[in-house]
């Protein structure tokens, strides 16, 4: 017999959860690790990044190409209020933004499917610096943008896809390097 299923499991009241305030969360730890979204057309796609980088108190999302940018109806929607507690910004090129935290010290890597990629179960940052970049959900990270990149990682696949939907695929990455480089 399951030995939880005497216990009882009564869900906790909002109050109880003791979530942060969007000045709380600006000015606490954060994991150090970007986001970079390439070219990511789903608003909801965009939102439901937000809400996951909030969960996982990222530290900044940089939105590059043609990825929406707050304050958006349709993000929102999705996001319900990480916009205005995860630091974000807006770069036009991709490649700059890679390059800028190449410069600063980032390991950067592509989630994506290479030839020499890396599962992510396997993979270890080298760096207390780690930014992921998350690729078109058709078309994925653009290759001049792999070829800036350490490496790329790709998170195993059994069935008969051959892809994540990209914020699905982010909010596993970011609870796998939330447990390689968590905080506390």
């Amino acid at each position: 017999m399951n030995s939880f299923s005497h216990k009882k499991n009564r869900k906790l009241t909002i109050e109880e959860l003791e979530r942060k305030s969007v000045d709380q969360f600006k000015t606490a730890p954060k994991l150090p690790l970007v986001l970079i979204l390439d070219n990511i057309r789903s608003l909801h796609n965009i939102g439901s990044v937000f809400r996951n980088a909030d969960a996982f108190s990222i530290q900044k999302i940089y939105l590059c190409g043609i990825t929406a940018t707050p304050p958006h109806r349709e993000i929102n929607k999705t996001a319900l209020g990480a916009t205005e507690s995860v630091d974000w910004e807006y770069v036009k090129d991709t490649n700059r933004a890679v390059n800028t935290l190449k410069e600063d010290d980032f390991e950067v890597y592509a989630l994506e499917q290479t030839e020499s990629s890396i599962s992510l179960a396997d993979f270890q940052p080298a760096s207390r610096k780690l930014a992921l970049i998350f690729g078109h959900e058709v078309k994925g990270v653009q290759q001049a943008v792999i070829d800036l990149c350490h490496g790329a990682i790709e998170i195993p696949q059994l069935g008969t896809k051959h892809s994540f939907n990209v914020s699905v695929s982010a909010g596993i990455a970011m609870w796998e390097c939330y447990k390689k480089m968590n905080l506390q």
